[in-house]
């Protein structure tokens, strides 16, 4: 097949672009025309521009939470992170749920089996129906939850069971996902080989658009805050909010009892 009329008109249309822009010529196509061009690209990229932004005013722990339920979440606070075991029995209890799964290394050694909830720290399996983990972060405007994997954060336990369990601090909170993505940046360094960003359920309406609550994934979300809303610190905690070492790569270690 023959591209090459496609290929001249692209090229025109793109020459009329950088003539309109003030940029010069240039004979390689996707090229910027100069080396002062790519510096200033370079530049823009590195300062992690930032575009308009919704408004998230008041309490963003408030709104997190809200924005959440509105995603079909369920959400609770808790004090301390001790507290976590009995809300998380409740829940599970009060809608006839099996009491059994997995829960991330990372989180902190909690007394799952005295509030009668049995967990094994470790990446999910197919048997499993409630995977318990930490988040990296909340984000107030949308309701959502970011993780990332590691060694002690795997990504399966908040996918493959039917019911995830997750339990973030208030100060992990953030008004944006661009706030997020600063805050990984500041503490990880280098990004994980994995970010799953979770609002609510899974859910899909490939077929006549009616939507199926939890084909690819979780049933249920239910999310446990830890605490009041403190701003994170640029070089602070991680997984839940904790103070964990962070190796290489963004990898974890098991974090503390929450402060």
């Amino acid at each position: 097949m023959n591209f090459g009329k496609s290929d001249n008109a692209r090229r025109n249309i793109l020459a009329r672009i950088r003539k309109a822009q003030g940029r010069g010529a240039d004979s390689r196509q996707g090229v910027p025309a100069s080396q002062a061009e790519l510096e200033a690209v370079s530049t823009y990229l590195k300062a992690h521009p930032r575009g308009p932004l919704p408004a998230v005013t008041g309490d963003v722990v408030a709104n997190f939470r809200a924005r959440a339920e509105a995603m079909q979440s369920t959400t609770e606070v808790v004090a301390s992170m001790r507290d976590a075991p009995a809300v998380v029995a409740r829940y599970l209890a009060a809608r006839q749920l099996p009491a059994r799964g997995c829960v991330w290394p990372a989180l902190p050694a909690l007394d799952w089996a005295g509030a009668g909830i049995d967990v094994a720290a470790r990446a999910a399996v197919d048997a499993d129906l409630i995977g318990i983990t930490g988040a990296f972060a909340g984000i107030a405007e949308t309701g959502t939850l970011m993780t990332v994997s590691g060694a002690d954060t795997s990504g399966s336990a908040s996918l493959l069971p039917e019911t995830h369990i997750a339990i973030v601090e208030a100060r992990r909170i953030v008004p944006h996902m661009e706030d997020a993505w600063n805050l990984l940046r500041a503490e990880l360094g280098r990004p994980p080989r994995a970010v799953n960003f979770i609002s609510g359920p899974s859910r899909t309406g490939d077929i006549e658009q009616t939507i199926v609550i939890g084909a690819h994934g979780p049933y249920r979300v239910h999310i446990v805050v830890v605490g009041e809303a403190r701003r994170p610190r640029g070089a602070g905690p991680g997984a839940c909010g904790a103070r964990p070492q962070v190796a290489r790569g963004g990898i974890m270690k098991p974090i503390e009892e929450n402060e």
